[in-house]
């Protein structure tokens, strides 16, 4: 199936109005002392993400029978026509739990493995961020765009991480270094601030597609990066380094050296 731009603004429209549902789902659920379950992989999980998740793939598959789905929670479906939606029913669960208001609900439709339309709807903060393949980047019906930040100096750096870099702690250490502030405003938050020029790095040192899915698009459409940590324009790397572009090769020259 090839998507074009009138299927990309229908595409659109659906995936905000689905994240506009399942956050309002989980807004019932917030600051309530919701109790967080540990999955396999020692992440929680709470009957928020759930429902918000079901609510996703329900409406899905009223709207886009023939689509694949991949979730967090449930797993991957297989599709017919070669398009995939991508779910993450609250994207910082750490801090849904936790009270606090900058987790996001995350929906994305790819193709071919990159991103076409990507949405990511931050309920408790009312703000919403979005955009489709060649049609710009968004906030809250408003054009979004990365800063003009020059130099690396001046630079603010965000990570969802302070720790758990393997190999590339030295590559994180350095950037530290070498940037003006530093800030953990972590997980879909923090690209958020970069796609809307607040930051102007974010860094992740390991990332499942299904945080980082809507960013493939949003990154790029609002003039910025979204890569894994080789310099490779994916969603599927594992990790992930969100810059305002100008600052993309200093950064990824850090980064290569420090991995040497």
């Amino acid at each position: 199936m090839s998507l074009n731009p009138l299927d990309l603004r229908s595409a659109l429209e659906f995936a905000l109005d689905a994240t506009w549902q399942a956050g309002r789902i989980t807004l019932g659920y917030f600051q309530t002392g919701v109790v967080a379950e540990r999955k396999g992989d020692n992440t929680p999980v709470t009957i928020a993400d759930r429902e918000a998740e079901k609510c996703l793939r329900d409406l899905i598959g009223r709207y886009y029978p023939d689509c694949g789905i991949i979730g967090e929670e449930y797993g991957e479906q297989p599709g017919t026509n070669g398009l995939t939606w991508i779910i993450d029913p609250i994207d910082g669960t750490k801090s849904f739990v936790h009270g606090v208001p900058i987790y996001g609900c995350l929906l994305a439709l790819a193709q071919d493995g990159k991103t076409q339309v990507g949405v990511a709807h931050f309920p408790a903060l009312n703000e919403t961020l979005y955009a489709s393949r060649g049609g710009g980047c968004y906030r809250n019906g408003r054009r979004a765009s990365v800063s003009g930040v020059n130099r690396l100096k001046d630079a603010a750096l965000l990570s969802s991480e302070v720790t758990g870099y393997g190999a590339r702690q030295p590559a994180f250490a350095a950037l530290v270094g070498s940037t003006d502030i530093q800030r953990t405003w972590g997980d879909a938050y923090g690209y958020f601030l970069v796609a809307t020029g607040r930051a102007e790095i974010m860094l992740d040192p390991y990332m499942a597609v299904w945080d980082c899915a809507p960013f493939g698009v949003i990154m790029e459409e609002a003039g910025g990066t979204f890569t894994d940590w080789n310099g490779t324009a994916t969603i599927y790397g594992g990790n992930a380094i969100g810059t305002n572009g100008v600052l993309f090769d200093e950064v990824m020259a850090i980064v290569q050296k420090k991995n040497e």
